[in-house]
């Protein structure tokens, strides 16, 4: 009985995530699936979640797993006040650091006037804008009132994801080379 629930499970997740995708990326997959649903092939193997292929972010209710990219970075496509923003993970960063046109766009307004703090980078002591993101998201992880910093356009090409956003999750570690962010 506990081993048809598990074929269920994994089967309703299987075409939750698309048939035709987990094809394209693992032939074998739904072979298998099938074999052991109907008894066939090995008894003691039944299939489990490792089974499926993993995309570069996946995604399981209030789970994140991102895969490093070529140099090793962990990016993932974050939803910022409901603007999607590809952002780069950085537990050296106290705060998430967005610049400014990223700032328009998830509609955080800041004059020049509001410049007034100094932070440390890599490249030196700059200027920054405080700002609160209302809602920060990425999957079904989802963080309210998340401190940032605005910086120029020229200080900064992308958006990092610090401490500020880090310390409103569970747990996040590496995990097999993958990042796993918890809620």
């Amino acid at each position: 009985m506990l081993r048809n629930l598990m074929l269920l499970g994994a089967a309703v997740v299987a075409v939750a995530i698309g048939v035709p995708a987990l094809h394209n990326v693992n032939p074998d997959l739904l072979p298998g699936l099938a074999q052991a649903a109907l008894g066939r092939g090995d008894q003691d193997a039944s299939p489990t979640l490792s089974m499926l292929a993993q995309p570069p972010e996946t995604a399981t209710g209030r789970r994140v797993r991102l895969e490093p990219d070529g140099r090793g970075h962990f990016i993932g496509d974050f939803r910022m006040n409901g603007r999607s923003v590809e952002a780069m993970i950085d537990t050296g960063a106290s705060v998430v650091a967005i610049n400014a046109a990223t700032a328009r766009r998830i509609g955080v307004a800041v004059s020049p006037a509001d410049f007034t703090q100094r932070v440390n980078t890599a490249n030196g002591t700059i200027k920054a804008a405080p700002a609160t993101l209302a809602r920060l998201e990425i999957g079904g992880i989802v963080v309210r009132d998340v401190q940032a910093v605005v910086l120029d356009d020229k200080a900064l090409s992308g958006t990092l994801i610090g401490m500020s956003f880090l310390n409103g999750l569970r747990r996040f570690q590496v995990e097999d080379g993958r990042l796993l962010l918890e809620q």
